[in-house]
Formats: C-alpha cells, structure tokens, sequence
C-alpha cells in the first residue's frame, strides 16, 4: 500500500445513522457530514513505513496488537508524511487527547461513520453473505488474513467485518467504563454473531491484542 493512504480512501456524503446498545437497550440517531474513510484497514506495511520500522510479518496484513493511542498518534504521523495538518492534541504524558475538528488530517471514524460506512446503504445485520465478505472463526483457520481478500461491501470497503476489529473514536459509555473506547466489526477469531454492523465491543486505549487493528478517516470529501 503506498504513503499516499488518500488514494485508498471512499467519499461518503452525508447522512444519517441510528446506533443500538443491546446492553442498555438503548438507540440513538447522528447526522454525519460528508467524510472519507479508507478502503482497508491500515496494513502492516503502511504502519511501519510511517512509525520508521520494518513490517512485523506479511505486509498485506492488516496491522494488529495496536492500542487506541498507538492509532491515534499513527493518525497524526500519516498527516505529517502527507503535509497535513494533524487532528489529534496528544497531551505529553499520553493521558488525554483533544481532536481539531478544522484540521484537514487523517483521523480515526467516529463510530457513527463507522457503522454508516459498514452498512453502506443495507439493512441487514450485515451488507452480504458472512463467508463472502468476511473472515472470522468459521472460515479463517483462526488466523489473519491479508486485506482485500473478501468482497467488498456496496460502497467498495473491504473487511469491514471479521479480520480485526477496528479502534473508533469514542468512548463506549463514560459513566460506567470511564475512559474505554470503542471497537467495531468483529474479528478473525470471533463466532458469526460478533461480525454484524450493529455490534459494538469496548476495551481501554492502552490495551493491545491480535485481532484489534484500525482504519483511517478525513473530515470532508476529495477536492
């Protein structure tokens, strides 16, 4: 995958999402913007070109083993290799993070352009037939698998469902989980029913295991 993530990336116009908590039963409805989000999740390859290391493994996998803030700051360094201005305010001891919303650089989706994204236009718990579109405990031989390697949903993304789950911005639910942030998607090691469009998982911005990767997003559409 070249430097250049933008030329992996979709426009999405703006548009409307509702979110589903099965835990507290609750739904809630978000306008979106127009946004770019990229094709795949962001490979092994691209995230040691930008963070000055080799590719641990594969190159076409997607990277994994990544925290919240290890996506964060990979998204202000891609800014900075492709001349734009960085999203995030990382606070020097890494215990906070502000997000520029003027800033034209790479960030990570918010959940609500995540699920939007993943839907693409669908209905359904998911935006095809699960062996075709995604790999999880069924079909992956309990291993990742290169991006790109399943069929894409209607707007062209790829592995937006099993493979890795993906880092979102926000935070799950602040008044009980406190700082955890928000995964979605579903994973190469995860049963059927974790790899819906609607499900949502937390974990804590530090935490790090083999099946939690990450896509980037911009603000506004290609000019």
């Amino acid at each position: 995958m070249d430097v250049q993530a933008g030329d992996r990336m979709v426009d999405v116009a703006a548009g409307r999402v509702t979110l589903a908590d099965r835990r507290t039963g609750r739904s809630w409805t978000v306008d979106l913007a127009p946004y770019r989000i990229g094709v795949y999740p962001v490979t092994r390859e691209l995230y040691a070109r930008i963070t000055g290391g080799p590719p641990d493994g594969p190159r076409g996998l997607p990277v994994e083993s990544v925290s919240w803030w290890d996506a964060v700051r990979f998204c202000n360094a891609l800014s900075h290799a492709e001349g734009l201005a960085p999203v995030y305010d990382l606070a020097a001891d890494g215990g906070s993070a502000g997000r520029d919303a003027t800033a034209d650089g790479y960030r990570l989706p918010t959940e609500a352009e995540w699920e939007h994204a993943c839907r693409a236009g669908t209905t359904g718990p998911r935006y095809g037939a699960l062996d075709d579109i995604a790999w999880y405990r069924g079909n992956s031989q309990e291993r990742l698998h290169e991006v790109g390697g399943r069929l894409p949903n209607p707007w062209g993304l790829h592995d937006m469902l099993g493979n890795v789950w993906e880092w979102c911005w926000d935070h799950y639910d602040t008044e009980v989980y406190g700082s955890y942030r928000v995964l979605r998607g579903g994973g190469w090691f995860d049963e059927h029913w974790s790899c819906r469009a609607s499900v949502r998982r937390r974990s804590h911005p530090t935490f790090r295991v083999d099946d939690v990767g990450f896509r980037v997003a911009r603000s506004g559409r290609a000019r």
